[in-house]
């Protein structure tokens, strides 16, 4: 069982991790930008509930498989890449010129999308990994990988849902079909600078 001081080091991790950018956040601050924060709800609770799910299966022993079958490792960050590619392409053509308004300019993410993302965001996985290996030491007990699991989905909410209405806000100086472009062109760039850890080597 963990320590009051372990619980706060976890918490403090939790909220560190969850608000920093990466491709949740960025994604979520371009959703909210062009669909506005109730349409992104399913998005944003798809992140949450996903990132949630991916911590319980790490903590069980999902990460046995990448050891047993090492190409699994090169299959996902494939998927990885190819994935966030794909994103980047849909946020940086997300505001159609045409379009009677910004919310007739396609779709957010779903929830099952956004909850099934998570396992291509490299961002989530170093998250979970660092998470399980450092809060739960030693034999992985189901009650502190679920202690875990509890307190990223307590602080992951709030921390993503305010590049939501960070984007929500920034919607209000995106009043032409121009400016929303080049925002969402903007996003996609960064969302595709997230790719650097995985695709440059290691050491």
């Amino acid at each position: 069982m963990m320590t009051y001081d372990q619980i706060a080091a976890l918490i403090a991790f939790a909220f560190v991790s969850s608000i920093t950018p990466g491709p949740n956040n960025l994604m979520l601050m371009a959703s909210g930008a062009n669909f506005g924060l109730r349409r992104t709800l399913p998005h944003m609770m798809g992140v949450a509930v996903g990132f949630v799910f991916m911590i319980v299966l790490v903590g069980v022993g999902l990460m046995q498989i990448f050891d047993l079958y090492p190409m699994t490792q090169i299959i996902l960050k494939t998927a990885s890449v190819t994935y966030l590619i794909y994103l980047a392409y849909r946020i940086a053509t997300a505001a159609q010129p045409h379009a009677k308004s910004v919310a007739d300019a396609g779709r957010p993410l779903g929830f099952g999308q956004a909850a099934a993302f998570q396992w291509v965001n490299p961002k989530a996985w170093t998250m979970a990994l660092t998470a399980i290996s450092v809060y739960t030491p030693g034999a992985h007990m189901l009650g502190d990988v679920a202690g875990v699991a509890l307190i990223f989905g307590i602080v992951n909410l709030p921390s993503i849902g305010c590049w939501t209405y960070l984007g929500q806000q920034m919607s209000r100086v995106l009043t032409s079909s121009t400016r929303l472009r080049a925002f969402n062109v903007t996003a996609a760039g960064l969302l595709l600078a997230s790719l650097y850890p995985i695709l440059m080597p290691h050491g």
